[in-house]
């Protein structure tokens, strides 16, 4: 298949409306692609912590129409990166989702582990506490947000529901951009999954984002890495890697099923 990852910078001064259109422009450019990824909360921005209620919707609301518009258009599966979900009970969640090339929803995930280190997510959202895969035509899709990578016990709850491919939207920073490429390579080799990760870009309230999106296999080989500027990158990936190097290193299946409690 082929994976297109889609770097989006936040400036503050354009509003969630002009940066929607903007983003469809880039999306455009992926036309040809199977999987079309972007980041977490480029609408609203991920530093843009003062605007979170204000910018907030509903799962039906423009940021994902507009997804299930480029899916559609280009044919192609779709994730959203994440936009700042408001439920009915006006709580909210940092919400990814998958488009399925007809215009479906495919997928949703709340982000489980909100980021409070130098952050007002954790404060201002609620986490998440549900974890499923999809079944694709790309195969079973699974998907985690940033700060997730940190957490290897959330990754192998994906990989005993089926995961074989996790996308991963992030807005990380460029101060830990080593940590980023450290936790996107060991969370591939150790789940045995297909890695697909896009970061944010550009420079958020004094806040420098690291870029570099990449796509990592099980094997740990990095198939691609973008840049640090706004743009899409694109790679060609065989979805068999997962299914062979999991049948050629059954890391796995040696799994003992013991409590440490």
């Amino acid at each position: 298949m082929k994976i297109a990852l889609v770097q989006v910078a936040s400036p503050p001064e354009e509003t969630p409306g002009a940066r929607r259109a903007r983003v469809g422009r880039l999306v455009a450019d992926a036309r040809g692609a199977d999987l079309v990824v972007l980041p977490e909360l480029w609408a609203a921005g991920y530093f843009g912590f003062d605007g979170y209620a204000e910018h907030a919707e509903p799962l039906h609301g423009p940021t994902v129409l507009a997804a299930r518009t480029w899916a559609a258009d280009l044919g192609a599966h779709v994730h959203a990166g994440s936009f700042v979900e408001r439920d009915d009970t006006g709580r909210l969640f940092n919400t990814a989702v998958l488009v399925a090339p007809d215009g479906r929803i495919a997928h949703t995930y709340r982000k489980v582990h909100v980021f409070g280190h130098a952050s007002r997510e954790a404060e201002l959202l609620t986490p998440g506490d549900a974890l499923d895969v999809a079944d694709t035509a790309l195969g079973p899709i699974g998907a985690t947000t940033c700060y997730d990578l940190r957490f290897p016990e959330l990754w192998r709850g994906l990989v005993d529901r089926g995961a074989e491919t996790v996308v991963v939207p992030a807005a990380w920073p460029a101060a830990r951009r080593e940590h980023w490429r450290l936790f996107t390579s060991c969370r591939a080799v150790e789940q045995q999954v297909l890695l697909v990760a896009c970061n944010a870009v550009g420079e958020q309230h004094g806040v420098e984002l690291a870029g570099c999106s990449r796509v990592v296999d099980p094997w740990g080989a990095v198939l691609v890495e973008a840049g640090a500027d706004e743009g899409v990158t694109t790679c060609e990936v065989d979805r068999a890697v997962v299914a062979e190097t999991r049948a050629g290193f059954p890391v796995l299946a040696d799994r003992r099923g013991l409590s440490w409690a």
